[in-house]
């Protein structure tokens, strides 16, 4: 999760929301990605589809069934469905989002039965570094 939230407060830096992701294979960094959707001008660019795409380009294949992902924030719907067609393994998480997130909020998308892959799920990792360098971008924001 450190290498995650690292890439979050890199994304408050640049004027994203500070979120970051890693995808991890047999305790190894795979990759890592910071929300970049300003920066790419892509709406798509959260931290996990960029992680996962990375992730699979290095390991050359489209399923990462034996891989784990850490991300700083609860996953929003699109994220979450990247990550069951991905097929990753466990999914760690650190702030809870109640408006936007996806997986214990709003649609709980991998508890619906047209969910066709589900990982484990691990929540509440580094969730107050993960909350507090949310809190601090909104907050100056305001």
């Amino acid at each position: 999760m450190r290498a995650a939230l690292d890439a979050a407060a890199t994304a408050a830096a640049a004027g994203e929301v500070p979120v970051g992701a890693v995808v991890m294979l047999d305790g190894k960094i795979v990759a890592t990605a910071a929300n970049a959707p300003r920066a790419l001008n892509d709406p798509t660019a959260h931290a996990e589809i960029l992680a996962i795409r990375a992730a699979a380009q290095a390991l050359g294949r489209d399923r990462l069934d034996d891989c784990d992902l850490w991300v700083t924030l609860e996953p929003c719907a699109m994220c979450a469905g990247a990550i069951a067609h991905a097929r990753i393994a466990r999914l760690y998480y650190g702030a809870e989002d109640a408006k936007g997130g996806a997986v214990a909020h709003g649609p709980r998308f991998f508890g619906q039965p047209t969910c066709h892959h589900r990982p484990e799920i691990y929540s509440g990792i580094g969730e107050e570094e993960a909350g507090a360098l949310l809190k601090g971008f909104f907050a100056g924001r305001r």
